[in-house]
């Protein structure tokens, strides 16, 4: 095939169906003798139907994830070239870049039974696939999409195969009827077990993961019950009491799982106790589905149980279900404090893609800060209707003793709520109920305390 040397004269695709994969477009060698690479220019609004596709390879199933991007203004470059880039990504099969097997060069397989008791299965995740392409967003043409294919090969460093069903000595004996649990899935099974899941709710989700991979049949529905049967056991077994000390085994704990801390902060006699984690897997949730949308702040689960609260930070799949994708342990509210985890939250997600931006955060707790979520999300901050009603009904049984009463300020919060959708000034409803309820002082201080600064 001929080689070309610039993009300017290469045409412009668009495959027909919802999605389609690198075996539907025409392919140019772009470069010189030496060094070259398979490139084609597609719209740039078809980039994730391109993705999608290649996905729902048959031979090699995944999932590609954003491994770095990059982006850059408009107006920011005088000279240019017909390739640079407006936005940059460079997407990676899942199933690398790492390669967690012994060495590092090609992952054990075993073709014999190991008289052990709990002998441990091959790692079924990151095992140094290099198949990873580049997305350029071109800066002279942001319609357009370049498509550069460094290797669309699904081979380790050696050359092997190393996922997918034709990867026969993947896991030993019948790697065929074996499901593959790469490490998207088997993070989000770790996660659903920590926040304490039902195994049946946990297992049909898991189901569904290793659906894309092998199809469904009993073998693999069995073998997947066990699976998340057994991971459970080892997590539910497994102590996370390092020392003695509390703080020395958080320390160990912190150091042992630096990948799945984007903030940590020990105690001292100026600081208060911070813990903020975020596995690989819900980075890349957070990233696909809290991109343009909003995100939900749950600052309430385990208050009554646990030592310190914890706050689960949430964002909503393609069919609305929740995910959580990050944790922060902390007993501090303080701006200060809180403007800290956050912009380390922010910019692990803006490291791997500087375009992601959210829509709006949904918070359930009044006495949160919302000044670092505006600063920090440059966003807009939205309360949980429900929470706010539970919360203001807590209060009125607590601080009114007479039943009408309580009934009609609960009655006309509620219509102060929704006026403000009718695009009415609430603080004029706030101080017809203020002069209505003057005697209900012990309600009144409350709430002007905890909630009309919100409405600002």
């Amino acid at each position: 095939m001929e080689i070309v040397e610039s993009i300017l004269n290469l045409p412009v695709q668009d495959p027909p169906g919802e999605d389609f994969s690198a075996s539907d477009l025409s392919w140019t060698k772009v470069g010189n003798v030496e060094r070259y690479d398979d490139v084609a220019l597609i719209l740039y609004d078809r980039v994730d139907a391109f993705i999608i596709g290649e996905c729902c390879n048959v031979e090699f199933p995944t999932r590609f994830h954003i491994e770095r991007g990059r982006k850059r203004s408009r107006g920011s470059l005088k000279d240019y070239k017909h390739d640079d880039y407006l936005e940059y990504r460079l997407y990676w099969c899942s199933f690398g870049p790492e390669n967690y097997g012994e060495g590092g060069d090609i992952l054990p397989s075993r073709r014999y039974r190991l008289n052990t008791r709990n002998r441990a299965a091959r790692p079924q995740s990151m095992r140094g696939c290099t198949c990873h392409f580049i997305v350029k967003r071109l800066y002279n043409r942001p319609s357009l999409a370049l498509i550069i294919y460094n290797n669309r090969r699904h081979v380790n460093k050696s050359g092997s195969l190393c996922h997918g069903p034709l990867d026969r000595d993947a896991i030993g004996p019948g790697a065929k009827k074996i499901p593959y649990v790469c490490n998207e899935i088997q993070q989000q099974t770790m996660s659903m077990i920590y926040l304490g899941i039902p195994e049946k709710n946990v297992l049909e989700k898991h189901i569904e993961g290793i659906q894309r991979y092998c199809g469904s049949d009993a073998k693999v529905n069995s073998l997947a019950a066990q699976y998340v049967h057994k991971l459970g056991m080892i997590i539910k077994r497994s102590t996370h009491e390092l020392d003695l000390d509390d703080q020395a085994s958080i320390r160990l704990w912190v150091e042992r799982n630096k990948k799945s801390i984007f903030f940590y902060q020990d105690t001292s006699e100026h600081d208060p106790f911070i813990l903020g984690i975020q596995t690989d897997w819900q980075l890349q949730q957070m990233i696909r589905f809290g991109h343009r949308s909003l995100i939900a702040v749950d600052s309430t689960f385990g208050i009554k149980k646990l030592k310190y609260p914890l706050c689960t930070l949430l964002v909503f799949d393609s069919r609305q279900h929740a995910l959580p994708v990050a944790w922060v342990v902390t007993r501090t509210i303080a701006k200060p404090d809180v403007s800290k985890w956050m912009k380390a939250l922010h910019d692990r997600v803006r490291a791997v893609d500087p375009t992601w931006k959210v829509n709006g955060v949904l918070i359930d707790d009044a006495a949160a800060e919302i000044d670092p979520i505006r600063e920090i999300f440059s966003c807009p901050v939205l309360f949980s209707l429900w929470r706010i009603r539970r919360s203001w009904l807590r209060n009125i049984i607590k601080k009114c003793s007479n039943v009408e009463v309580q009934r009609e300020i609960f009655k006309r919060l509620g219509e102060t709520v929704y006026s403000i959708w009718d695009g009415s000034d609430p603080f004029v409803a706030l101080e017809e109920l203020s002069q209505d309820f003057v005697d209900q002082t012990a309600f009144l201080q409350y709430f002007k305390a905890t909630w009309v600064p919100k409405f600002g």
